[in-house]
């Protein structure tokens, strides 16, 4: 599948599976508020939980009103989500009523790609909630079955993004993954 085949779906709404910068991920549109529920409800996520979303650059941020420190923009792109303020409720669909967002920037050239045509995606890890993590399009289909697209790049098995939070000017690890803060 041709990126602007993917693309196409994914501004038609669709959900796939896709290699994401550190594992398999189930993503669609994090502008679409319908795609984004259908995600929680394909994972059997837990609707309190904000979902990570990818963008390809600083300026998708401003989309969701939000401003990322100067002392961290050196740290994109990297497999390292950050969790930024956003207060604004027309995103409350995203954060859930947290009024924060964590974002992040990969290294991934064809993911890049991808990003600067769709715009920022959810991606979330290819699993149900609770459940391991797909490490091969086979064991995601066994959770979403034909519900949606699939992208094969063989076996992923990787650690998950480093999640950090900015709190009083300091950097506060929350999950040390793939990326030594």
């Amino acid at each position: 599948m041709t990126i602007l085949q993917l693309s196409k779906l994914l501004h038609r709404g669709k959900i796939g599976v896709i290699p994401a910068d550190t594992i398999y991920g189930i993503v669609g549109s994090a502008l679409k508020p319908e795609t984004v529920e259908e995600i929680y409800d394909l994972k059997k996520r837990d609707k309190s939980k904000p979902m990570i979303i990818l963008i390809s650059d600083f300026a998708d941020l401003e989309k969701f009103e939000v401003k990322i420190p100067e002392q961290l923009k050196k740290l994109w792109p990297n497999p390292i989500s950050i969790i930024l303020p956003c207060p604004c409720e027309k995103f409350t669909y995203l954060h859930r009523g947290k009024k924060s967002l964590a974002f992040r920037m990969p290294k991934n050239k064809l993911l890049q790609t991808l990003l600067k045509e769709i715009g920022p995606l959810v991606a979330p890890s290819a699993n149900i909630e609770g459940a391991p993590v797909s490490e091969t399009i086979e064991e995601a289909k066994k959770y979403f079955g034909d519900k949606v697209f699939y992208i094969d790049q063989g076996k992923i098995t990787a650690k998950p993004s480093t999640l950090i939070e900015i709190k009083d000017g300091k950097i506060k690890v929350l999950r040390q993954g793939v990326f030594a803060v």
